[in-house]
């Protein structure tokens, strides 16, 4: 096939952009080129979304792939490509739905944010309304977490480089939390197969929800670790000042109660259509091993320094 992508150059559309090129498909790259490398083997082709879409000037192609949560950028992209595409893949999100409390909901059952209001989530319904609109055959993902080589964001990358250490880690909450993620590899193989097989709909592309303590004790295993897990309540680490999700002195994987069903979504759709996932021991090996390689390694944008989960668990103990 002759795939547009629309990025290629970070994270996950680089990873649909390897894989699509390994595959044997014929792959453009358009990207402003100053976030990263495209994969060799494509074809790059250097532009500004803002300015427009003229260096594609007369080009088809069987499928496009795009991941901007810029709606103009998309709105642009469809007027664009009009009648030069003939499959069309959107990589949304699961911060499009505004309730993000109740957990197992569907991806037809949760309402969505105002695609006029301001913010990550209703962008992402704006770019969505964009695709539909444009006729084309189209496959939505709202992706969930999205994790794995390449992610320097540690919202799961924390927990193998922290059981890696060993000793003893502190860990929010109960170990029956459930949690959810998705391996940039996996999702992108399913997306890749997606655009081939012509798939069509909404889905929510992320991983079966799972209790926090198995997800852990099998990050443990792939890295090789013996760290002993010592789990510490919600509102404990609250009361001081422990941040869930992500930023200075904080938590990953861990979000604040009325957030449950956003790490818990019923992702049996995306299964029946095809997605796969590979083991978290897996996922923690090689994300360690791509966060090891690093020549400068990305700073810490989540997750507790050493001095202050020593501090809060003495705290815990001595309660």
């Amino acid at each position: 096939m002759r795939m547009l992508i629309l990025g290629g150059s970070v994270f996950l559309s680089r990873s649909i952009a390897g894989q699509a090129i390994a595959a044997g498909h014929d792959v453009t790259c358009a990207s402003r080129g100053k976030s990263g490398t495209a994969p060799a083997g494509t074809t790059f082709v250097q532009l500004d979304r803002s300015v427009g879409l003229d260096p594609l000037a007369d080009q088809t192609f069987d499928a496009v792939v795009d991941v901007s949560s810029n709606p103009e950028h998309v709105r642009e992209a469809v007027k664009a490509l009009a009648g030069r595409v003939a499959h069309w893949t959107y990589v949304s999100s699961i911060s499009a739905y505004a309730d993000q409390s109740v957990p197992g909901q569907l991806a037809h059952q949760t309402p969505l944010h105002d695609p006029d209001a301001e913010g990550y989530g209703p962008n992402k319904v704006a770019c969505e309304d964009a695709v539909r609109s444009s006729g084309v055959p189209a496959l939505i993902c709202r992706a969930g977490l999205i994790v794995g080589p390449g992610d320097a964001i540690p919202r799961f990358s924390y927990w193998p480089l922290r059981l890696a250490k060993g000793g003893e880690v502190l860990v929010p909450g109960e170990p029956e939390r459930l949690v959810q993620y998705v391996d940039v590899a996996d999702l992108s193989s399913w997306l890749l197969r997606g655009v081939t097989q012509g798939l069509t709909g909404t889905f929510d592309g992320t991983g079966p929800a799972r209790p926090f303590g198995d997800l852990l004790t099998e990050i443990a295993s792939g890295v090789g670790s013996n760290a002993k897990l010592t789990w510490v309540d919600h509102d404990f680490l609250l009361d001081r000042g422990v941040e869930p999700w992500a930023g200075p002195h904080s938590l990953p994987l861990w979000v604040w109660r009325e957030y449950a069903g956003m790490l818990c979504r019923d992702t049996t759709p995306a299964t029946a259509a095809g997605l796969t996932v590979r083991s978290a021991a897996e996922t923690a090996r090689t994300t360690l091993d791509w966060w090891r390689g690093q020549k400068t390694e990305p700073a810490l944008a989540a997750g507790l320094t050493p001095e202050e989960e020593t501090a809060l668990l003495r705290a815990w103990h001595n309660r």
